[in-house]
């Protein structure tokens, strides 16, 4: 392979060795294979193509100043699949079968896991996709899921760094009992018309509030939200965002620093009274929010004072960064960790 400049990668897709696939077929999974295969051969009516039966995950793994590999909350994402496939008709994977397919994969391409200076990752891409033939709506009777990884580096160019958002009204991301809370891909081909507007005036991402009534805060683009006030974490409690992993590691790590956790409704005008937020998620970690422009009603929302990320998503975001590098113990059992 040519060299990778480690320490200038993008957040973006590179070719590696392997991959591994399991097959569901006659109701039942079959056995691991491992493939060095980039494309998916399938039907032209697969159902995945054609009702969305498509679900996936993202994980990251690290290399540490020991040497060894580290993984991040692997069983978390076990368990969010689960949930999708039961929100979306597919089969469940066990936490088992799961766990040795991204072992296997992060094994199998050891050689694309970053060095532990660069500070970038081994990103893990669990996909699963129902692939029988019908052109009827229902569930799937076939399905295939695969485990790809690609070695990645901060997913916004700056790194950590305070960058602005923008409320859209004009969009909703999903509706309060559809499928954001389950990881699918339609809930992000529903965003990149939102998504595409904002980038193109020069954000970070867009920020979206409530469908329903459009008074309280959602998600920020592909992330959850979360503001610090008052030594209080503070996130969305709601029934359209898609349970962040990444948040939830935070809120634990909140907790343990002395600071109260909320979760609950948050009123659009309450952004006026956090100290610092941020957006938060597995590519990221944190994305410390600058401020939050609101042009329909002319107002701007200012969440980092002095243009930098503020002390306590900095606290949180080098605390989790820790962890998963394995510069700190990991008191939580969040780490697989292997030579």
């Amino acid at each position: 392979m040519k060299e990778i400049d480690w320490s200038n990668l993008s957040f973006a897709y590179i070719k590696t060795d392997y991959n591994v696939r399991i097959y569901y077929r006659n109701g039942q999974w079959g056995e691991q294979e491992i493939c060095s295969e980039e494309t998916i051969p399938m039907h032209m009516a697969a159902a995945c193509l054609h009702y969305g039966q498509e679900a996936f995950e993202g994980l990251k793994a690290f290399r540490g100043k020991d040497g060894k590999i580290r993984i991040f909350r692997l069983e978390e994402n076990a368990a969010r699949l689960q949930s999708t496939c039961r929100g979306i008709m597919m089969p469940e994977l066990s936490t088992e079968m799961f766990r040795e397919a991204v072992i296997k994969a992060v094994k199998l391409n050891e050689r694309f896991i970053p060095p532990y200076e660069s500070g970038a990752s081994l990103y893990i891409r669990p996909l699963l996709i129902g692939t029988t033939a019908q052109v009827g709506v229902k569930p799937a009777t076939e399905y295939l899921f695969v485990v790809f990884v690609t070695p990645v580096g901060p997913y916004f160019k700056g790194g950590f760094a305070a960058t602005p958002y923008l409320i859209t009204r004009k969009y909703d991301r999903s509706a309060p009992l559809g499928t954001g809370i389950y990881k699918v891909g339609g809930n992000y081909a529903a965003s990149l018309r939102a998504g595409h507007e904002a980038h193109s005036a020069g954000y970070s991402a867009e920020f979206y509030l409530d469908a329903k009534e459009k008074k309280y805060i959602d998600e920020c683009g592909a992330a959850n939200f979360f503001g610090i006030k008052n030594n209080t974490y503070v996130t969305p409690l709601s029934t359209s965002i898609l349970p962040s992993i990444t948040n939830k590691s935070l809120m634990q790590l909140a907790e343990d620093m002395g600071m109260k956790v909320e979760r609950r409704p948050i009123p659009e005008e309450e952004l006026s009274t956090f100290e610092e937020a941020g957006a938060c998620g597995t590519a990221a970690v944190i994305s410390p929010i600058l401020r939050i422009d609101d042009p329909e009603n002319n107002h701007s929302y200012i969440l980092a004072k002095d243009g930098k990320p503020g002390p306590i998503c900095t606290k949180l975001y080098n605390k989790l960064r820790a962890i998963q590098y394995g510069d700190e113990p990991d008191t939580y059992g969040w780490v697989t960790v292997f030579e």
